[in-house]
Formats: C-alpha cells, sequence, structure tokens
C-alpha cells in the first residue's frame, strides 16, 4: 500500500474511487423539478428514521433542493445504468428525456420501475465546504415487486453491478 501524508484533492478523488456506492436520483419538485444521480445517500439513524445526501452548491438542482420541503430518493436497480446517466447529464431537460415518472406528494417526481422508493421530509440542511448535507425524514416508500432484484453500483468511475452468490 502506498502511504500517503497529505490528502490533496486528486488523492481524496483516488481514495473515495476505491469505495463502492449504491446509485440513486434524488429529485424534488419545481417548475421545472429537479433531480440528479448521487451516490452520497445513506441512512443517519433508525429511531426516527433519517437519511442524508450531499448536493454540490453549484450543481443545476441545488436551487430546487435549497428551497423543496419534500425529495424523493430512488434506489436503481442495476438494468436501470440508463436512468443513472439520464440524470447525471448536464444541459438536457432529464425527465423529459426519462419519461417514466409522475408526481407524488408536494410535487415531487416519482420515478417508476426503481428498486426502492423513499418520500422524505427535508428536516435540515447542514453547510460543508462547497456542498451541502439534507437531511431528511422518510415518510413513504415502496420497494420492487421483484426482491432478487440487485442495485446498481458505482466504483471505480463505473457502474457495476453486485454478484449474487451460488
Amino acid at each position: 500500500m502506498t502511504v500517503s501524508s497529505l490528502v490533496d484533492t486528486d488523492l481524496f478523488r483516488t481514495l473515495l474511487r476505491r469505495h463502492a456506492a449504491a446509485v440513486v436520483v434524488i429529485t424534488a419538485p419545481g417548475e421545472p423539478p429537479a433531480g440528479f444521480t448521487a451516490t452520497s445517500f445513506t441512512s443517519v439513524s433508525l429511531a426516527p428514521p433519517m437519511v442524508s445526501f450531499c448536493l454540490a452548491h453549484t450543481a443545476s438542482a441545488w436551487p430546487a433542493v435549497s428551497t423543496a420541503d419534500v425529495v424523493a430518493v430512488h434506489v436503481l436497480t442495476e438494468e436501470q445504468e440508463h436512468v443513472a446517466r439520464t440524470f447525471s447529464t448536464r444541459g438536457i431537460d432529464r425527465f423529459a428525456a426519462h419519461g417514466d415518472w409522475e408526481r407524488g406528494p408536494g410535487g415531487v417526481p416519482l420515478l417508476n420501475g426503481v428498486l426502492a422508493r423513499l418520500v422524505c421530509r427535508v428536516v435540515r440542511r447542514v453547510e460543508a465546504g462547497d456542498h451541502t448535507i439534507v437531511l431528511a425524514a422518510p415518510e413513504t416508500g415502496a420497494v420492487h415487486d421483484d426482491l432478487a432484484a440487485t442495485p446498481l453500483v458505482y466504483h471505480d468511475g463505473s457502474y457495476t453491478h453486485l454478484r449474487r452468490a451460488a
């Protein structure tokens, strides 16, 4: 293992590429609605239920997320790499390009066919460098009908999926 004492931006990026993370799309209501692909989603607390995600202040979705009372988190299946790519593409109408969605509580866009979906009430935003950490309390949730479906994963700069043990 190569040891380095100074974690600069390049080394930090290299280190984090070694971390595998589930891929989610987070949506927020608005005109137009906002949505983005993220790997920063995590559970925070079981009692009360709470999750978090991070978003850069320079992200096109930031204005909508910065004022949203409700957001939806969509955990993507391994077959939804195209959805992840659509919601990470700049300069397009992501919802028109995706097409398979409907409005949910508070106008939040809900994507169909995902592995899991949580509709959450935003409870707090915490400034963290050039990002904001959004803390949210799940209010409703749904899971994919096929319990054998597996998540889309991001690792070492590319999308991948989990292999099931035989």
